[in-house]
């Protein structure tokens, strides 16, 4: 029955003079998320109202659930538009879509008339208690309930009439791209892909570094995190994953450095390595995974000794939350499955047996100074033999 879609936004509507930025960027999105769906669609922009218009036959299901993910999307309205032909032939167009979509009239309604076109005969409240009456007179088993109704039929009186009675709920937050873009360090664990959701929700578009250790780290490690690039790809739009060949520099800080320091010291050469492709790339901020506390590079002083590294802003949208907290989201969101996969990333691998948890930043960076001869030919080259893929 439904052959039309009204996207519903939030936050897009408090942006004043640049909502149209916003607007355009939600538009591009939905365009996106819409590729993979059977059927054809046009999307458009109307005096404040999106708009998905179907072309033919397409799979319902699969179309509110793409929209479902779409970040900026806070509502989805399945509606019926109708010619805007006088009073009457709109009672007519409403009592159709009553009828068939409520077979069962035992139930309550309210009547939500909101009129754009102030020529229209018509006002609002008078719109309201007309129709309504029209209604009860079609369907006496249905009762008016101004308070809880089962059935809230909202009305748009512009130059077509919007006719809907469900919003479906989304995901909320700001369209793909239009807060600029992050660099997200990428792993194979449960917390960075929602980390990189959680920013990416917030209107960021994201790219990723994912530091790869073969052989110690295996070709199904490498693409358990290419399959998370993809899940996240789809609220996020297409991500772009820099692979970086990370076993020499983590066999040579092995060598060079004290075991208790290797997590500290490896994070910190992923942080450089990170903000220099963040840098070539025109992002602006990192993103990592971190939750204060969860594990040893992860206190307060192995943060601020990691964090030493960056000029850059490093975003922890999870530094606050428990793990329970995570694995929700990443129910949610699809990628627990594919996180608890059995590969070893990188960061397992070199793991200390008693790992400092307050390290000194003094103490760390005369440790640091073992690596002079080699780590800047080193991490040079594993910039320059970064392997890049596409993941949507």
């Amino acid at each position: 029955m439904f052959k039309a879609f009204m996207i519903k936004y939030g936050e897009i509507g408090l942006k004043g003079k640049n909502r149209y930025l916003f607007e355009d960027a939600l538009v591009k999105q939905i365009k996106y998320s819409l590729k993979k769906v059977d059927g054809d669609f046009k999307v458009s922009k109307v005096t404040g109202r999106i708009y998905v218009d179907t072309i033919g036959v397409y799979d319902y299901e699969e179309t509110i659930s793409a929209l479902k993910k779409v970040f900026g999307i806070v509502g989805i309205c399945p509606m019926v538009q109708v010619e805007n032909k006088g009073f009457e032939d709109l009672t007519l167009k409403v009592l159709e879509y009553i009828d068939a979509v409520y077979p069962d009239k035992n139930t309550t309604f309210k009547v939500h008339a909101r009129r754009a076109m102030k020529n229209y005969p018509l006002n609002s409240l008078e719109i309201n208690s007309e129709l309504g009456g029209r209604i009860l007179e079609a369907f006496p088993e249905l009762k008016v309930d101004v308070h809880n109704p089962k059935i809230n039929l909202y009305v748009e009186i512009r130059e077509k009439i919007n006719i809907y009675s469900e919003i479906i709920s989304a995901v909320g937050g700001m369209p793909s791209g239009s807060s600029g873009k992050a660099m997200l360090l990428l792993s194979g664990g449960i917390d960075s892909p929602v980390a990189g959701w959680m920013i990416g929700k917030r209107g960021v578009e994201i790219e990723a570094t994912y530091f790869h250790a073969p052989p110690y780290t295996s070709e199904r490690a490498k693409q358990k995190v290419i399959d998370l690039a993809k899940i996240v790809s789809i609220y996020t739009g297409p991500i772009k994953l820099n692979v970086i060949n990370f076993t020499e520099i983590q066999l040579y800080i092995y060598e060079k450095c004290p075991h208790d320091e290797l997590t500290i010291i490896m994070r910190r050469y992923m942080m450089k390595i990170a903000e220099i492709l963040a840098e070539k790339s025109g992002s602006m901020a990192l993103i990592t995974g971190e939750s204060l506390g969860q594990v040893a590079s992860q206190t307060i002083q192995s943060l601020n000794a990691t964090n030493e590294v960056c000029t850059m802003p490093v975003f922890r949208p999870l530094i606050g939350f428990d793990k329970q907290d995570i694995v929700d989201i990443a129910f949610k969101i699809n990628t627990y499955e594919t996180s608890i996969q059995p590969f070893e990333d990188c960061c397992t691998i070199f793991v200390a047996k008693h790992p400092v948890t307050k390290p000194s930043l003094n103490h760390i960076k005369k440790s640091e100074t073992n690596l002079v001869e080699k780590i800047d030919e080193l991490m040079e080259t594993a910039i320059n033999t970064v392997e890049t893929i596409v993941c949507n």
